[in-house]
C-alpha cells in the first residue's frame, strides 16, 4: 500500500471527485496542503486577497456550471471565521463549496494556542457537516464524506479543518483505488406523480412555480417540456429565473415582493392553483401568506422532506429530487395527454401572456442624473441572450431583477437569501473564471461595490476579465428607502467631497481611480445616450485585456423601486406603469 502525507492523501481525493480550482490565502497551520497542491500540479489557484472574497469566489465557480464544486482554503482562525459569511450564503442557496482551513497542533488544541479557534463549531450552523480531523487516517474518508454530503439530497457547503501536524502525518493510501461514494437523492414515486398531476388537471387556471432546485438538478428542460405539453404557465423563483427564457410564451412573470414583475403577480394572484417545484416559499416570493394561499390549492416538491410544510401546509406534498419528480410528471403528464384528458389551457395561458404585454414598467428615460431604470434597459441591449449576469443585494439587485432579461439557466447567479454586501465582484470572478470565454457582467450599487473592491486586483493578477456595472447614487439605497417607514433619512448617505476628485461634485468614492489603482481599466458614465457606447466598449476591454473593466454609471441620488409587503399591494413608485397603448415598445426587447 502506498505511504503519503494526509495532505497528498487529500489532493489525489479531490482530483478523484473533479476539483480542479482552488481560491485562498495560504499561512502557516495550511502551507502542508498547499505543498500538496504544488507537488500535485493538477489544481489551479487563485490568490484572494480577502478569505471572505475567497469563498464568495469558490461559490460563484460552483454556481456558474453544473458539476462545479469550488474549493477555498485558508490557514488557522481568522482564516475559517472570514469564511463563515461565504458559508452561509453557499449553505442559504443549496450551493455545495468545500472549504478547508489549517489548525494548531491536536497537541495544542485546549491549550488557547495561537489562531487556535474551534472553528468547526463555529460554521456547523451552516454547513452540512464541519468537522477537525483529529487523526490523519480518517482524512480519506471524512473527505469522501464531504463530497457525498454536498451532492446528496439538499446541497450545501462543508468545511474541513485540518491540525497541522494531522496534515503531515504519513498513512497509507491507495489513490488509484479510490471510488466517490454514490450521491443519494430522494425521489417521487410513481403514485405521488399521478395524484399531483391529476389535482393540476382538476384546476381551470394552473401554474407552475420554477425554483432552483430545477436548476440544481439541472432538470430545466424537462421542466419546459412539462410546461408546453401541458400548456401551463411557469413562474420562475428569483433562484430559478432562466429556468425558463423570459421570452417563452409560458413564463409569465416572477412574484413576489421586491424581485419580480407587476404580470407576474397579477398572474399568481388570477391563479387557482400553485405547483412548486425545487422552492422554497421564500418570503419575498410569498410576501403575506394569507394573501398568497387565499383561494388557491399548492403542490409542493422539494428534495429535502422537512421544506415541505415549513413556511406553510400545501394540500400536496411530495419529497423529491426536482428532476426524478419532473421525469415522472412528464410521464404522466404523456398519458394524460394521449387519454384526451388534459383540459385547454391555451385561453389561460393567453389571459397570462396578455397581462404581460400591458403590464410593464417604463424604462426608457432621458433625464440627468441617469434614473437606474435606464441603465438596465441599456444593459438588456447591450449584452444580448447570452450574458451571465451575477449580484446580491440592494436596489440594484430588485431593479435589476425587475428590468432586466434572462434566457438561460445559471445565467442569473444571485445570492439569494443571504444576500451578503461584497458578494457581487468575488462571486463574478469564481464564475469568469469557470466559463472564460463567456460574457459576465456584475451588477453592483456603490455600497456592495466598496465592500470587496480590493479583490477587483485577483482578476488583474490572474487576468480575468468581465464587466462589472456599478450604479452609483452614494446612498445605501434599500436601507434609505425602508427607511421611510421610520420618517429617517439617517446613517445611509455615503456622499461627501472628495478632495482628490472634485468633479464627482460631493458623490464621494472615486470608483474609477480607485479600479484603475488596482490594474484594471473603468470608464465613467454621466447621461443616458453614452451608456450603450460605454458598455460595448467595456465588454471590448474585458475580453481583449483579460481584466475586469469597471462601467461606472452616476446615477440620481434617489430612487424608489417598486416594493410593498403583500403581492397584491406593490407600490409602484413615479408612475412606472406602462399603459396598454405603449405596451408593444416595452415588450420589444424580449424578442
Amino acid at each position: 500500500m502506498p505511504r503519503m502525507r494526509a495532505v497528498d492523501a487529500a489532493v489525489a481525493i479531490l482530483e478523484k471527485e473533479g476539483v480542479t480550482q482552488a481560491f485562498g490565502v495560504p499561512g502557516a497551520a495550511i502551507n502542508p496542503f498547499y505543498s500538496a497542491m504544488k507537488a500535485h500540479g493538477g489544481i489551479n489557484h487563485v490568490l484572494a486577497r480577502h478569505v471572505e472574497g475567497a469563498s464568495h469566489m469558490a461559490d460563484g465557480y460552483t454556481r456558474a456550471k453544473a458539476g462545479n464544486i469550488g474549493l477555498c482554503v485558508g490557514t488557522s482562525g481568522p482564516a475559517g471565521t472570514d469564511m463563515i459569511t461565504g458559508l452561509y450564503a453557499a449553505w442559504a442557496d443549496s450551493v455545495p463549496i468545500l472549504c478547508l482551513t489549517g489548525q494548531a497542533p491536536v497537541a495544542k488544541l485546549d491549550k488557547e494556542d495561537f489562531q487556535a479557534v474551534d472553528i468547526a463549531s463555529i460554521a456547523a450552523p451552516v454547513t452540512k457537516m464541519a468537522k477537525t480531523v483529529l487523526e490523519a487516517g480518517q482524512v480519506p474518508a471524512v473527505f469522501a464524506q464531504a463530497f457525498h454530503l454536498m451532492r446528496s439530497g439538499r446541497p450545501g457547503p462543508v468545511l474541513i479543518d485540518l491540525p497541522v501536524d494531522v496534515q503531515m502525518t504519513e498513512i497509507e493510501f491507495d489513490p488509484d483505488t479510490y471510488t466517490p461514494l454514490p450521491v443519494h437523492r430522494t425521489a417521487a414515486t410513481r403514485a405521488q406523480a399521478e395524484k399531483a398531476i391529476d389535482m393540476l388537471l382538476a384546476a381551470e387556471r394552473p401554474v407552475f412555480i420554477a425554483g432552483g432546485g430545477i436548476v440544481n438538478a439541472g432538470a430545466e428542460a424537462g421542466l419546459v417540456e412539462l410546461a408546453e405539453s401541458l400548456g401551463v404557465p411557469v413562474i420562475p423563483t428569483l433562484m430559478g429565473w432562466g429556468a425558463i427564457a423570459d421570452d417563452h410564451p409560458l413564463m409569465v412573470g416572477m412574484a413576489g415582493l421586491q424581485t419580480a414583475h407587476r404580470y407576474g403577480n397579477a398572474n399568481l394572484l388570477a391563479s387557482d392553483l400553485v405547483f412548486g417545484i425545487g422552492n422554497r416559499w421564500a418570503n419575498r416570493h410569498t410576501g403575506e401568506l394569507s394573501t398568497y394561499t387565499r383561494g388557491r390549492t399548492f403542490i409542493h416538491v422539494d428534495i429535502e422532506p422537512t421544506q415541505i410544510g415549513r413556511v406553510f401546509a400545501p394540500d400536496y406534498g411530495i419529497a423529491s429530487d426536482a428532476g426524478a419528480a419532473i421525469e415522472l410528471f412528464l410521464e404522466v403528464a404523456r398519458e394524460r395527454k394521449a387519454a384526451g384528458a388534459v383540459p385547454d389551457y391555451s385561453g389561460w395561458a393567453a389571459e397570462c401572456a396578455e397581462r404581460k404585454r400591458t403590464m410593464q414598467r417604463k424604462t426608457h428615460f432621458d433625464e440627468v442624473p441617469i434614473k437606474p431604470q435606464r441603465v438596465y434597459e441599456e444593459m438588456n441591449r447591450a449584452f444580448g441572450r447570452d450574458v451571465r449576469y451575477v449580484t446580491t443585494i440592494g436596489l440594484s439587485q430588485i431593479a435589476g431583477a425587475q428590468f432586466l432579461h434572462v434566457y438561460g439557466s445559471r445565467h442569473w447567479i444571485n445570492a439569494g437569501q443571504a444576500g451578503p454586501l461584497g458578494w457581487t465582484g468575488p462571486a463574478a470572478l469564481g464564475v469568469a473564471r469557470a466559463l472564460p470565454e463567456e460574457t459576465v457582467v456584475a451588477l453592483s450599487g456603490d455600497y456592495d461595490f466598496q465592500f470587496m473592491l480590493e479583490e477587483l486586483a485577483v482578476g488583474a493578477q490572474f487576468n480575468i476579465g468581465y464587466v462589472h456595472v456599478v450604479v452609483n447614487n452614494s446612498y445605501l439605497g434599500l436601507i434609505r428607502q425602508s427607511q421611510r417607514a421610520f420618517d429617517m433619512d439617517y446613517q445611509v448617505q455615503l456622499a461627501f467631497d472628495n478632495i482628490n476628485s472634485p468633479e464627482l461634485e460631493g458623490y464621494g468614492v472615486d470608483h474609477v481611480k480607485a479600479a484603475e489603482a488596482l490594474g484594471c481599466k473603468a470608464i465613467r458614465v454621466r447621461r443616458p445616450d453614452e451608456l450603450g457606447d460605454a458598455l460595448a466598449k467595456a465588454t471590448a476591454m474585458a475580453d481583449e485585456l483579460r481584466v475586469p473593466v469597471v462601467v461606472e454609471v452616476i446615477l440620481e441620488r434617489v430612487t424608489n423601486i417598486a416594493m410593498g409587503v403583500k403581492i397584491d399591494d406593490v407600490f409602484e413608485f413615479e408612475s412606472l406603469a406602462i399603459s396598454a397603448e405603449d405596451a408593444p415598445t416595452a415588450v420589444a426587447l424580449l424578442d
